[in-house]
């Protein structure tokens, strides 16, 4: 795989974040690894992997904690915000104007068919995004591990992410630390 080419521009910055949040119907996730990974090449499998993982320990939405980081890193401060702005420009305009439509139509059933069918559509992106995700994993075998341990704890365990992910994140640094991760 050819070395990634971070954006040359604040314009090209900008216009990468608003086709990710132009096309995030469903989610962000699959649109923006499609879009940083495989389309642009800003970024490497691994690298994105590693971003979303430190983006999922800081509050709020893991792709635009991601846009604000990858921002910062290619442009400083003003990357951050133009990264940002690019990303939820259209989507507010969108939610805003969908949330109007939806309070007049929610009661038809055809409307609550359509969002059920939106949402398992959303579902599929994620879980495909998900393996993509995972695929950098799959040559560590101490990543696997925290993944596992992870989905143990939070989808069958039913423990509080809350505690999951600090152990998690405590587990990563101490493999980290010896050279398995």
């Amino acid at each position: 795989m050819p070395p990634p080419i971070p954006p040359k521009t604040l314009v090209e910055l900008f216009t990468g974040f608003l086709a990710i949040g132009a096309r995030s119907f469903g989610g962000v996730m699959p649109w923006a690894y499609r879009t940083m990974v495989e389309e642009r090449r800003w970024l490497t499998p691994e690298d994105f992997a590693e971003t979303v993982g430190l983006c999922q320990f800081l509050p709020g939405p893991n792709i635009g904690n991601a846009s604000i980081v990858l921002g910062k890193r290619w442009f400083g401060v003003k990357g951050a915000i133009v990264a940002f702005l690019g990303l939820f420009a259209l989507p507010f305009v969108w939610v805003l104007a969908l949330a109007a439509i939806y309070a007049d139509f929610a009661a038809h059933s055809v409307v609550r068919s359509i969002v059920t069918g939106v949402g398992a559509a959303g579902a599929g992106l994620f879980l495909s995004t998900g393996v993509k995700l995972a695929r950098p994993l799959a040559r560590r075998p101490a990543g696997l591990a925290i993944v596992a341990a992870c989905f143990v704890g939070i989808a069958i365990a039913r423990v509080s992410l809350f505690i999951v992910l600090p152990l998690a994140g405590v587990a990563a640094l101490a493999f980290a630390w010896k050279g398995r991760l």
